[in-house]
């Protein structure tokens, strides 16, 4: 393998591994608040890109009109998923809870398949995000440098919100502990809402790179960038919006890699992140920056 051919691995490792850290934030924002998986997450994903093919494609809007309100959009219909699946079971036990997000996962993508037809269906790319740059002989999609910055943009947006504004006061407070910040006066409600909406924007945002890259949607697409996005989240550490980032490079680079040196193991590839999960249970189950968290009785 020449330098050429490797840089442009890992051009693409860069930009995978982008596209996983966005997603896998939302993972790790709700479970940090709730404890619990959101399985719809993945699905949330999936309806950006449907929203995003409704603007453009049905509605004939431009894109830089229709990317803005699909995130909006996302984030509503992210904490309308919240209002039907989680708010009614809030002082149920977990298990009730994760049963119905699984149960919603499942009517999200029957009602896309019902809707939109299980047919694949070419997601509406930006001719800015199609062109191709050269350095020094490697050929790049513009898109492939625009999702890592775009990842840090957004990643710095969070990262000010939650540690600068009194929102970010409160779901920190609420991460910590759930009853103390109810007698102190918080929200709670309001608090896992803004969570879930602020994880599907992400999401979002996720979800028009995704499209922008791969340029086919269909109503199943979110299953398994989701339950790599969840891995992605554990291996850096369930919980902690750094770490999630952290893990979901680690998992894009490692994929990429491992088909760049072993071309014969390329039907293998989402094995690895399933082999990676299982490495980093057995090693350091609370993930890379993940800390022991003691469970009150």
């Amino acid at each position: 393998m020449n330098l050429e051919i490797l840089l442009q691995h890992m051009t693409n490792g860069i930009s995978l591994g982008s596209l996983y850290a966005l997603i896998a934030i939302g993972y790790t924002m709700v479970y940090g608040i709730l404890r619990l998986i959101n399985f719809a997450h993945g699905d949330i994903f999936m309806m950006s890109m449907y929203f995003a093919f409704l603007g453009v494609a049905v509605f004939n809007l431009p894109w830089f009109v229709v990317f803005p309100l699909v995130i909006i959009v996302t984030g509503l219909f992210g904490m309308g998923v919240e209002k039907l699946t989680y708010k009614p079971l809030r002082e149920a036990p977990k298990i009730s809870i994760l049963i119905s997000s699984i149960g919603a996962s499942f009517l999200i993508e029957n009602l896309s398949t019902v809707f939109f037809s299980g047919l694949p269906k070419r997601f509406p790319v930006p001719e800015l995000f199609e062109k191709t740059i050269v350095i020094k002989g490697v050929s790049i999609q513009m898109i492939s440098f625009i999702i890592p910055v775009v990842t840090m943009v957004f990643l710095a947006i969070l990262i000010y919100i939650i540690n600068k504004t009194k929102t970010g006061m409160a779901m920190r407070a609420v991460s910590k502990d759930y009853e103390t910040a109810r007698i102190m006066g918080i929200d709670v409600n309001k608090v896992i809402s803004l969570t879930f909406g602020i994880g599907s924007m992400l999401a979002a945002v996720g979800g028009l790179m995704w499209g922008s890259r791969f340029q086919q949607i269909t109503p199943l697409m979110g299953i398994m960038p989701g339950l790599k996005c969840f891995i992605a989240a554990v291996i850096g550490g369930i919980g902690n919006i750094k770490g999630a980032v952290m893990g979901g490079f680690i998992l894009g680079m490692g994929e990429i890699m491992l088909v760049a040196f072993f071309p014969s193991y390329t039907g293998y590839r989402d094995a690895f992140a399933f082999i990676l999960l299982i490495v980093i249970l057995l090693v350091k189950p609370t993930g890379l920056t993940g800390e022991k968290i003691a469970e009150k009785v």
